[in-house]
């Protein structure tokens, strides 16, 4: 075994102690719900937990969510398979498991229940908070009704977004668009602006994009991939300067950043803010404190994206965001940057451990929250990815180093499995949020 692991991501983003204790304890108290083992095994399974925690991360910080599927993992793998099914009951729903309510929620990543719970109800009105949901409506022949539903629910939340923006006056001189990858922030932003130019606003957006440093300065892990998840692989510095210029009413040269190249070249894009146009960060790390801090917050206003989906399985647990918004990249990925949808399958851990660092800490500080999951996504989401799990899960097995992707790749197949596919595609609009995906939008990105 490699060097122990000491610290662990929380959900919040806090860095905590890895504690074998708790786990060990956790695992007990599944075991005990369901009648199981006790304490010496509990203890021996914990330290299986700690030693493939040690192995499969050595080289990075594992969060909560990647120890938990290892916990996971081990108790299916060592045949305790109750307690296992009591270790995710646990896991998921702890807080509403003792109320034994059956309309649990899913809320994470430090989003309010209130919020969560209006997106449950909105789905449980359409029909569509399971997987069984989804097939009755395919079935009757009404998905089509399902996907004019989404995505007007979608505009009407772009749109009180930009009310709320407007309410904050002339005060604003700053836009943050701001979520995790693949959460829909581009097209969120178009919708923006669509509404604010009703009102004499612009938009002028700083592509943040073409702040990476060059991508051989940028980290490698064992395996050469890179790390430009975080924040520090963009030159904060100049963002900053860059930024306070505009505001004063100066004009500035961006740089320009080939993503095929992995170079960037200063000094090319030249930039300034008329007196009817607000400047727009569309930006993952918008909400870091580091990358807008010479720009004072009463200047600003945070809208920030996420899948918010409440959708369930037939076991009765929830597809996770991260996971959605996996398929969304793996898609995209593929046609907008060639990359195979393996590569994004085992990159994905870099995407959500920057996630709980430098996003979920700073939710508590927007001014909006859109969601952007689309109940309806998962039918075409199955019908262009789901021939890759199947291959994930047998290529990564054994390889505790791409523990995340194996564990992701069962947990996403086993949740589409049941689901019916083969809708028409044709049926989502040109300007569908969907599209920014999957191809075929109106919009350039």
């Amino acid at each position: 075994m490699k060097g122990k692991t000491r610290t662990i991501i929380k959900r919040d983003g806090q860095v905590a102690p890895y504690d074998k204790g708790r786990i060990a304890n956790a695992i007990l108290k599944a075991a005990a719900s369901c009648g199981g083992f006790g304490f010496e095994e509990a203890e021996r399974l914990a330290g299986l937990v700690e030693q493939r925690t040690s192995n499969s991360y050595a080289a990075q910080v594992p969060t909560v969510e990647d120890l938990q599927d290892i916990v996971e993992a081990l108790l299916m793998e060592s045949g305790h398979v109750k307690t296992a099914r009591a270790y995710i009951i646990y896991r998921q729903k702890r807080t509403e498991v003792r109320e034994a309510k059956r309309g649990a929620i899913e809320a994470t990543d430090n989003i309010p229940y209130k919020l969560i719970y209006e997106v449950l109800r909105w789905n449980i009105e359409h029909g569509c908070e399971s997987v069984e949901g989804i097939n009755q409506i395919i079935a009757d022949g009404n998905y089509p009704d399902l996907v004019a539903a989404c995505e007007q629910r979608y505009a009407d939340e772009c749109r009180a977004a930009a009310t709320r923006l407007l309410d904050h006056g002339d005060d604003v001189r700053l836009v943050i668009v701001a979520g995790p990858s693949s959460s829909g922030k581009t097209t969120t932003t178009i919708k923006m602006e669509e509404q604010l130019s009703f009102h004499g606003k612009k938009l002028k957006a700083i592509n943040v994009d073409h702040y990476f440093y060059d991508l051989e300065q940028h980290p490698k892990d064992e395996f050469g991939d890179y790390d430009y998840e975080t924040p520090q692989a963009l030159d904060i510095e100049l963002i900053n300067e860059h930024l306070e210029q505009l505001l004063a009413g100066n004009a500035v040269k961006t740089p320009h950043y080939n993503f095929h190249t992995g170079k960037r070249t200063l000094d090319v894009h030249e930039m300034h803010l008329a007196d009817d146009e607000i400047l727009l960060m569309d930006c993952l790390h918008g909400l870091y404190s580091d990358m807008t801090r010479s720009v004072p917050d009463a200047h600003k206003f945070r809208l920030y994206i996420e899948t918010l989906g409440q959708l369930r399985s037939g076991g009765d647990e929830f597809m996770r965001w991260a996971d959605h918004r996996l398929m969304r990249r793996m898609i995209r990925d593929s046609w907008n940057r060639s990359h195979d949808p393996m590569l994004t399958l085992t990159h994905w851990h870099y995407v959500r451990k920057s996630e709980l660092q430098y996003i979920i800490p700073f939710i508590g500080n927007v001014d909006f929250v859109v969601n952007s999951a689309m109940p309806y996504e998962f039918p075409v989401l199955k019908d262009k990815l789901f021939h890759f799990f199947p291959e994930a899960i047998e290529r990564y097995r054994d390889d505790f180093k791409r523990q995340d992707a194996y564990l992701r790749a069962q947990r996403v197949m086993q949740f589409l499995a049941p689901l019916q596919s083969g809708v028409d595609e044709s049926r989502i609009s040109s300007n569908s949020l969907f599209r920014e995906f999957i191809g075929g939008s109106d919009y350039t990105y």
